[in-house]
């Protein structure tokens, strides 16, 4: 395993983060000795890099169960803004919750510090300096080692950038976007600024969400229980081009797994990719494709299918800004259309 400087932290990370939602017993594995055991298999295969988040459920305190032992070895990572319950307080990014929400997390993982804590969405509720100041405090106190934020638009990390500098706070050290063969739109300006800020980044949903492990085809009835949870597993254009990345794949002689996770981490901008397996099989799968590297050639075949910078149609789960979904910031109310 050749691991990678996470940023300009000195941290030494694997290129493949093992990803943690699928192992919370309400959503994914629901035998927690076996989740431990998978933990366990991919710190074995080298992987040193474990993110989970307060929102998912039970997996902290599984995590925190698995590390017994082994904490000292493991760059732990984990987040905080998504709801937890049905508080309005008990989400965001404001002071008051992230001091809550780090003691929650720390007794969950049974740690006493946190390699990595991130702002896991945006808050567009919450000043971006309350926010930095409270994740300041935390690495002073020893609690946190690193921030860093979570599908923030590249205009964000730039004024959190500038904010950090010119009040004197810690500045996030990473970012943590959606990124995959299928979407590509980090590409044209989130990983460009990253990279300019010394920033290290850290990937999710290089299969797409399940769409590049090649069990959801176009034209077959397979995988329908996660087909009607998730809306992108049957999204034509995804389709599409999932079936033009099949023959390539062959062509290259791997599976498409390999070709997609291969693809997540040979960006320059990308210091490692989350894979989330539910089941040994699944880790087995992607660990036997670590070491794979991708030709120029078949880079280029990728980027004809899929232009650098675009997106195939869009992600479950990823960020939309508020000026996207409230027409109301879009438009000019009755009083307010003057002459421009």
């Amino acid at each position: 395993m050749q691991y990678r400087t996470l940023g300009r932290t000195g941290i030494k990370v694997s290129p493949y983060a093992l990803g943690t939602l699928m192992f919370a017993t309400a959503i994914g594995n629901p035998d927690q000795d076996d989740s431990i055991r998978i933990i366990h298999k991919a710190l074995d295969a080298g992987i040193n890099f474990v993110d989970t988040s307060d929102a998912y459920g039970d997996s902290e305190e599984v995590v925190g169960k698995a590390l017994k032992g082994r904490r000292d070895n493991v760059v732990l990572a984990t987040k905080v803004s998504r709801p937890t319950g049905t508080d309005p307080n008990q989400q965001g990014a404001s002071r008051r919750w992230i001091m809550q929400a780090v003691e929650n997390s720390l007794r969950r993982l049974q740690t006493d510090h946190i390699d990595l804590y991130q702002i896991q969405r945006p808050d567009p509720d919450t000043d971006i300096e309350e926010t930095l100041s409270a994740l300041s405090d935390l690495i002073r106190a020893g609690k946190v080692r690193a921030i860093g934020s979570s599908t923030m638009p590249a205009s964000d990390i730039v004024e959190a950038q500038w904010v950090a500098e010119r009040r004197g706070l810690q500045r996030f050290h990473t970012e943590q976007p959606p990124y995959s063969i299928l979407n590509r739109g980090i590409e044209s300006e989130v990983l460009p600024t990253a990279q300019r800020f010394g920033m290290g980044t850290l990937v999710w949903a290089p299969l797409g969400q399940g769409m590049l492990t090649g069990r959801v085809r176009k034209g077959q009835r397979n995988d329908l229980r996660r087909a009607s949870l998730f809306k992108h597993l049957t999204d034509e254009r995804r389709l599409d081009v999932v079936e033009q990345l099949i023959p390539l794949a062959d062509e290259a002689g791997m599976p498409l797994t390999h070709l997609a996770m291969a693809f997540a981490i040979a960006h320059p901008g990308v210091t490692s990719a989350i894979v989330g397996p539910r089941t040994e099989t699944h880790l087995d799968d992607l660990l036997a494709g670590v070491d794979v590297t991708l030709s120029d050639e078949i880079l280029d075949r990728i980027d004809e299918i899929v232009p650098p910078g675009t997106d195939v149609g869009p992600l479950d789960q990823a960020y939309v800004p508020p000026a996207l979904q409230n027409s109301n910031l879009r438009r000019r109310h009755v009083g307010e259309r003057g002459a421009a």
